[in-house]
Parts: C-alpha cells; structure tokens; sequence
C-alpha cells in the first residue's frame, strides 16, 4: 500500500520538526512512525505546531492538511485547550472543543482521507496537575465520540500510557506530565501503529 500519511497537532507531534532539515518529521514519535517497517513506500508529513489548540488546527486545515491531499490524516490535539486554563486562565469548554473538532475534521471526511485520532494524554508528575484531569477527561470523551461518528481509527493513548506510567512512573513517560520522554514517544509510536494496523490501514506488524 502507498500514500501520504499526515500528521497534525501540537508540540507532541511537532517534537522539532521546524527545525529538522532530516525529512521535517521532528525527533517524537512521528519519525518512530516513519521508521517502521508499515511505513513501506510510503511518504510522512508532519504539519504539527508547538502551543496549537483544536481551534488553531481548524483555522489551519486548508493549508496545512487538506492541501496535502493525504491518504491518511492522523490528529493529536487538545492537551494544550486544558493547559491554557490553569496556566492563563483560558477556559475551552468539551462543546467548545467539540464545535472546533468537528469543524477541523468535517472537510478532512469530506475529502476522502481516512482518519486516525489520537487521544490527548496526560501523566501527572505533580499534584496540581491531578486537577487538571477534571478538564481533560470530558475532551477525552469527545475525541473518542467522534472517532465513531467519523469512522476513524482511535489511539487510546492516554488509557496506554497511562498503564506505562503505572509501571514505569510517569516522569519516565513525560518528565512534565505533558511532553513524552524518547521512551513516551517510542510507546506513542508502538499505541499508534497497533490500532492502525488492528484497523487494516497497512501491512500486520513483524
């Protein structure tokens, strides 16, 4: 199978990409990705922006998703719509954030590229940041919903990770509670891959 394989979001998926002059896929789990043996003959484009909320990647989906007419489109977003209310006090409401999803990935169907959505994820290292799941777990919820009514593939990423951080603690995973350590991004890759491949969208793992 070939094709173009897209994916959006924030720092989690941006991972340096800007500034990578190796392909532009950045040094997360992107690039992990792309050097599977699923990515067989196939072209990766990472159009992740560090700081990015649902909103901005719907203001931006024209350029930087559609116009890349992409086989497979892969979304991460979201952590940072919860962030923004304790850091800055910028509240996004779950139907605010769905409202803006749905508008991202309205066009994106329409197109005919297959959908894989990634759950926003967080490993909380302090207990300020346990608080912070009050916020992210109805957004959560709202990926998962659409990842139904969109038929697309979901990355149960923060329900994985959450159980390595279990195992592992979760600093090993996210030293901040946010940004994936390599390892994070190596067990991002392996959650990624396991549900696409689970979902028939390439070749079945070595």
């Amino acid at each position: 199978m070939t094709g173009v394989v897209l994916f959006t979001g924030d720092s989690v998926t941006d991972c340096g990409r800007r500034g990578d002059h190796d392909g532009h896929l950045g040094s997360g789990y992107v690039r992990n990705i792309a050097g599977s043996g699923w990515a067989a003959r196939r072209t990766f484009v990472n159009t992740g922006i560090s700081g990015n909320r649902v909103v901005d990647l719907a203001a931006r989906r024209q350029r930087d998703v559609l116009a890349h007419a992409a086989d497979i489109v892969s979304v991460l977003i979201g952590v940072n719509d919860t962030w923004r209310r304790y850091d800055d006090n910028e509240t996004t409401t779950a139907e605010s954030f769905e409202n803006d999803y749905r508008r991202l990935l309205e066009p994106i169907a329409r197109s005919g590229s297959r959908l894989v959505l990634v759950e926003p994820f967080l490993l909380p290292v302090t207990d300020d940041q346990r608080a912070w799941r009050e916020d992210l777990d109805p957004k959560i919820d709202v990926v998962r919903r659409l990842a139904v009514a969109y038929d697309a593939v979901l990355v149960a990423a923060d329900a994985g990770l959450t159980r390595s951080a279990g195992l592992f603690g979760a600093a090993a995973i996210a030293l901040d509670g946010v940004h994936p350590t390599r390892v994070g991004h190596e067990l991002l890759a392996d959650l990624w891959l396991e549900a696409v491949t689970a979902a028939s969208l390439g070749p079945a793992l070595p």
